[in-house]
């Protein structure tokens, strides 16, 4: 094994070079153990990692923290091997974590494909395929998507939704897979090439951990207990884990993503969204909402039967997700400020309060 084969490249390569003179080496995590880290370095060896100080505190946000698929800095000791930086990514996958909260959660680092895991019957869903592909976006990475366990399902059923993800997204490779047909899997192979990672992400029960296993070779990712209803087995992910193949390639898989909450911004969603923008150049207001007022040319549209009323629907649900996300994290931004003000106020008085000169003196 070679740091290329990690997918190691002269970007992370000259970024380094200002940590090589200190006897540090590069590594890339695997595993994320909560309060350690798995990190693989070159020569194939695997190692527990702790977070150096700095790296923590010089982290804004939780999504700055090492994650996996990064690259960093380590220094190796007798007892415990440190990191020392993370660098920088060069490309992420990331979405909104769940809840209330605002704050960006890192699905995989330094990616190049991201393959999303469905299937045509209960997980089929354009509207959740529409966040993928947003996400996907910002990331820059390649999308494809399997329309998994086809023989549960009829050909027209599979085929159906194939075409339907194909017409959302035609820049998407969409393939229809099974495990009892393995040869379906083959379009896979393409991507799996020395140095390439590529990310699986999909809903509990899609079946991408006996994707991975085929991949692999090996019946790695741990199977549940069998189903009831049904009588097959399931396979589940529990967390964040990079493998790399022994014929060449990275996979990480994830846990199941039961909701695709939103982290992109305006730009990308545009892009997603390009028909309806270029639509949108011809309303009669320039401010126009897209609601059931006269003179909105998307409206008109979807009236006369050349724009479905669902991509309507998601256009509008996304956009109006982003701009809450954006003013939640302004109003974050703000209390933050706030807070710091305060505290170098205090810290003032406290400075000024030990150095004012003795009014007696």
């Amino acid at each position: 094994m070679t740091l290329e084969d990690l997918g190691w490249n002269a970007g992370f390569a000259e970024e380094f070079s200002a940590f090589a003179g200190k006897g540090w080496m590069p590594a890339r995590l695997i595993r994320d153990n909560k309060i350690t880290c798995g990190a693989l370095l070159g020569d194939g060896r695997e190692l527990e990692v702790v977070m150096g100080g700095k790296v923590y505190h010089d982290a804004e946000t939780d999504a700055e923290l090492p994650a996996v698929g990064d690259w960093v800095a380590l220094e190796i000791g007798g007892n415990e091997h440190v990191i020392r930086a993370r660098l920088a990514r060069q490309s992420c996958l990331s979405r909104k974590m769940s809840g209330r909260s605002t704050e960006e959660q890192v699905i995989a680092a330094n990616i190049q494909v991201v393959a999303v895991v469905t299937d045509a019957g209960p997980d089929f869903n354009l509207r959740r395929m529409e966040r993928y592909f947003a996400i996907i976006g910002r990331s820059r990475a390649k999308a494809v998507v399997l329309v998994n366990k086809a023989d549960l399902f009829s050909d027209t059923e599979n085929r159906a939704a194939a075409d339907a993800i194909r017409a959302q997204n035609p820049e998407a490779d969409v393939q229809v897979t099974s495990l009892k047909s393995p040869g379906s899997l083959d379009a896979l192979q393409g991507y799996l090439k020395p140095g390439t990672s590529i990310t699986f992400i999909g809903s509990s029960g899609t079946g991408k951990s006996t994707v991975i296993n085929h991949l692999l070779g090996g019946d790695y990712q741990w199977t549940d207990k069998v189903n009831v209803t049904t009588g097959k087995g399931r396979h589940t992910t529990t967390a964040r884990e990079l493998m790399v193949l022994p014929r060449g390639g990275i996979i990480i898989d994830n846990p199941g993503i039961r909701e695709v909450h939103m982290w992109t911004d305006e730009a990308t969603l545009r892009e997603r969204f390009a028909d309806i923008e270029e639509l949108a150049l011809k309303c009669r207001f320039d401010n126009c909402r897209h609601g059931p007022h006269a003179g909105c040319a998307i409206r008109e549209a979807v009236a006369g039967g050349t724009m479905a009323p669902a991509r309507l629907e998601g256009f509008l649900k996304l956009e109006d997700e982003i701009a809450k996300l954006r003013l939640s994290r302004q109003k974050r931004q703000m209390t933050i400020a706030r807070r710091d003000r305060r505290d170098h106020r205090t810290k003032s008085r406290k400075y000024d309060a030990r150095h004012d000169p003795d009014p007696e003196d």
